[in-house]
């Protein structure tokens, strides 16, 4: 393994330490965005094909309960009008927002998805594409909400909870938090990079919670959070992200039970 490029950033460090996971998650945020229009089916098919080994985006439901991938979560209707996508049926969105069930017919299932619960309603929805595009997807689907207790009604559907926040929301001490995740279910904590350690990436991992990693755009960045443990990381930029990833940790495994 080569040396490290960011002595500065990364001190005494020498040798990554290893993941909690079998290997880490390289997931392209909304899609490889740094390249082609984000959260559409060509960012997504983009960065697999860039090598990523984990996809990113936001789910809203819309009004007959189709789950749809966008971020803002609002649509143009008609002159100087915008509606949110809950209001609006699926037929009638943009030809550019892709539903959970066309990201899938594209891009296979080859691959772990995270996705932001925009709408926390569409958890279940989503948990049912995912089985229905392959039985073992829903293993590798990471739900993201704003807190564990929020996630609660998900616990047992077979998808992974995300607690997705910052260090500066918790209202416990981290310690504390990687026990209350431990003890209710939730599987994992994401992070901005600028919060993590290695000190607290290593706390997570003794209550065995998977701790993830957003907002890592430069080299420098991906270098030293992935090289700490982070089980995954979070870049607009795939291609950037995966040329580290190889240096950091080799090729990506193809994923098991995926098309």
């Amino acid at each position: 393994m080569g040396m490290p490029r960011s002595r500065a950033i990364l001190g005494p460090v020498q040798q990554r330490i290893p993941s909690l996971l079998a290997e880490p998650i390289a997931f392209a945020h909304r899609g490889a965005r740094a390249d082609a229009p984000e959260n559409t089916l060509e960012a997504f098919q983009l960065a697999l094909d860039l090598g990523v080994n984990g996809l990113e985006s936001d789910v809203w439901l819309t009004a007959d309960g189709v789950p749809v991938l966008d971020h803002d979560g609002v649509v143009p209707r008609g002159w100087r009008k915008r509606s949110a996508i809950a209001e609006v049926l699926r037929a009638d969105l943009p030809a550019h927002i892709p539903s959970l069930a066309e990201l899938f017919r594209q891009c296979g299932t080859g691959f772990h998805l995270s996705l932001d619960l925009k709408d926390m309603r569409a958890g279940p929805a989503v948990i049912e594409v995912a089985r229905a595009a392959s039985a073992s997807m829903p293993e590798r689907l990471w739900l993201c909400g704003p807190s564990w207790e929020a996630l609660q009604p998900l616990r047992g559907l077979g998808a992974k909870l995300v607690e997705s926040t910052r260090l500066q929301r918790i209202d416990e001490t981290p310690e504390r938090r990687a026990a209350t995740l431990a003890a209710n279910g939730i599987d994992a904590i994401n992070l901005p990079q600028t919060d993590w350690s290695g000190g607290l990436v290593s706390l997570f991992h003794r209550f065995e919670r998977v701790a993830f990693g957003w907002d890592l755009q430069e080299q420098h960045l991906l270098e030293r959070c992935l090289r700490m443990g982070l089980d995954g990381v979070f870049s607009d930029h795939s291609a950037r992200m995966m040329a580290v990833y190889h240096d950091q940790v080799g090729p990506p495994t193809p994923v098991s039970g995926g098309d």
